[in-house]
């Protein structure tokens, strides 16, 4: 299998960002670019200089192309994904990595077949605030975690979901807030709590109620087996696109991320431990800046022979949890994990 062939599915907000990181991978080239919209297609040939396809079966059998990038809608992941990796492909997928968490098992199930890997795009975990968390919660200096908290407060227009009809729908997108722009921080919260307990929480649509059949916004109380316990809410119902919030309060001090910068509140003192590091991928500001670093790190992962740490199974865990949210908000009761 080529290692230095590339291609990406779907030419749509995301695909330059994964464009550009593979341009900037020594050795890697992108081979063609794939959009069902022959113009789209077209245009995103023309402007990373690579082939232009309309179907994504093509391929399956070149032996040019040994990594491929899913940026497709969400309903089309699970599908493309399972025929690469039988077809011998690495293949790194957006998130969500499914519709559905059924779905997704059978990626996972495929992926442990295959000789490729299958990566899941979780960029927020290489953002330099959240490595400097996990590495305190890793080496328990401010003692165990007793709670914490995460803040999503964006917003989307109607042109936002009109402009793109497969969005605002179950069918196509599997929910809303939650699973699209949320995703990431819950992610985020339950690597930073471990197994989960139980969830409870709610769904509900604020502001877009005329344009979505899913949720705009949503919030979740999540109990963790440590006895740690996580709030969360997650609106698109804001009229800003504010820098998510996250707290996590430790028996010994208190980490705060603050516009993508960390803090620590201890013994009365605050100190700043992390700022923002500057986006040159090209991406949304909210966005964080962590893309072309897990980009670069799945690409060391397969060349290295060594499997990539954020893979199906670690993707499955935040569709999970966003399940158990929606099944929550619809029985109104406490959810078990299983």
């Amino acid at each position: 299998m080529n290692i230095n062939g590339a291609a990406i599915i779907g030419c749509g907000a995301i695909a330059p960002l994964h464009a550009r990181a593979i341009a900037s991978i020594e050795n890697v080239r992108l081979v063609a670019v794939v959009d069902s919209d022959p113009v789209q297609a077209a245009q995103s040939a023309q402007d990373y200089e690579c082939e232009g396809l309309t179907d994504y079966r093509e391929l399956l059998e070149r032996a040019d192309i040994g990594i491929v990038h899913l940026c497709t809608p969400h309903h089309l992941h699970a599908g493309m994904a399972v025929e690469l990796l039988k077809a011998g492909k690495h293949v790194l997928t957006e998130k969500p990595m499914a519709l559905d968490v059924p779905s997704a098992r059978l990626m996972q199930e495929a992926a442990e077949q295959a000789p490729g890997q299958l990566g899941v795009v979780f960029q927020n975990r290489y953002n330099e605030p959240s490595v400097r968390i996990r590495e305190v919660i890793d080496s328990g200096s401010l003692g165990n975690l007793l709670c914490m908290k995460g803040l999503v407060t964006w917003t989307r227009t109607e042109e936002y979901y009109t402009n793109s009809p497969w969005r605002g729908h179950w069918a196509t997108e599997g929910g809303g807030v939650l699973i699209n722009q949320a995703i990431h921080t819950l992610d985020l919260l339950q690597w930073f709590g471990g197994d989960i307990a139980s969830v409870k929480g709610s769904v509900s649509t604020d502001v877009l109620n005329n344009v979505i059949e899913v949720e705009d916004s949503a919030h979740a109380c999540i109990d963790f087996k440590n006895k740690a316990r996580g709030l969360f809410y997650g609106t698109n119902a804001y009229q800003a696109n504010s820098p998510v919030e996250l707290e996590l309060v430790f028996e010994q001090g208190t980490l705060q991320q603050r516009r993508d910068s960390l803090y620590l509140w201890k013994d009365g003192q605050e100190t700043l431990l992390c700022e923002p590091q500057s986006i040159s991928s090209g991406g949304k500001s909210y966005w964080g800046t962590g893309h072309s670093r897990l980009i670069h790190d799945f690409y060391a992962h397969i060349r290295e022979g060594r499997r990539f740490w954020i893979d199906g199974a670690e993707g499955i865990k935040a569709l999970t949890l966003i399940a158990e949210i929606y099944k929550s908000s619809g029985s109104r009761n406490l959810v078990p994990q299983v």
